[in-house]
């Protein structure tokens, strides 16, 4: 689930997840070629590759499927726009997780919105008819107050907190999606880290001691 506690998280090898990231990226790269050259089909192609991705996001911080739903079409009217502005030596996934952060909170500013509630997309536990085992309320009770307790977070915190944490982004990565130096989305990281514990002991302290964290 989330990631944040664990003090040595930075894994020491390659593991397979990266190499399917890296495959993505060359996929990525390669469609941008072709859209460069003007084909339409390879920018479909590109979209339905990342949209889920965008979409998740999104709704990470807004928490509203509508919404989530607008601020990805916007973010792939602005992935059209610019793509040609796009430095191939650089990450892709990084630069439309930019556009995304902006594009998100241009949308919530814009009406005047702080909304605070997933970190996650999380699964639905079901009709409040049906039952559920043991680890699904208890997945269900961490979620709530997980969510809870983001809303001590700023747009900044919550941004770096949701990319290193939630998505597993490496710090250099998020730094280059938040335009910031390392050092100053480790800062945010801390104090969203911090603000987190705080209020996750204030409003469940035992939730602390499941997770091992105390």
């Amino acid at each position: 689930m989330l990631k944040i506690y664990k003090k040595n998280n930075t894994p020491a090898t390659k593991t397979a997840e990266d190499d399917c990231h890296d495959a993505n990226e060359r996929k990525a790269k390669q469609l941008i070629v072709l859209i460069k050259q003007g084909d339409q089909t390879a920018f479909a192609e590109l979209v339905s590759s990342y949209r889920s991705q965008v979409a998740s996001l999104a709704y990470r911080m807004v928490s509203d499927y509508d919404e989530s739903a607008d601020i990805t079409q916007d973010v792939f009217v602005k992935v059209s726009r610019n793509l040609h502005k796009f430095d191939e030596k650089k990450k892709f996934y990084t630069w439309l997780y930019r556009i995304t952060i902006n594009a998100t909170i241009d949308y919530v500013r814009k009406h005047k919105r702080h909304r605070h509630e997933p970190l996650e997309h999380f699964h639905h536990i079901g009709d409040s008819t049906s039952k559920s085992t043991d680890s699904e309320y208890i997945r269900h009770q961490i979620d709530r107050h997980i969510q809870q307790a983001a809303s001590s977070l700023n747009d900044k915190q919550r941004t770096a907190f949701l990319l290193r944490d939630v998505e597993g982004c490496k710090i250099d990565d998020v730094a280059n999606i938040m335009d910031m130096p390392e050092a100053t989305v480790r800062w945010y990281l801390h104090r969203a880290r911090d603000k987190m514990r705080r209020e996750l002991r204030r409003r469940c302290p035992q939730l602390l001691l499941l997770l091992g964290i105390g």
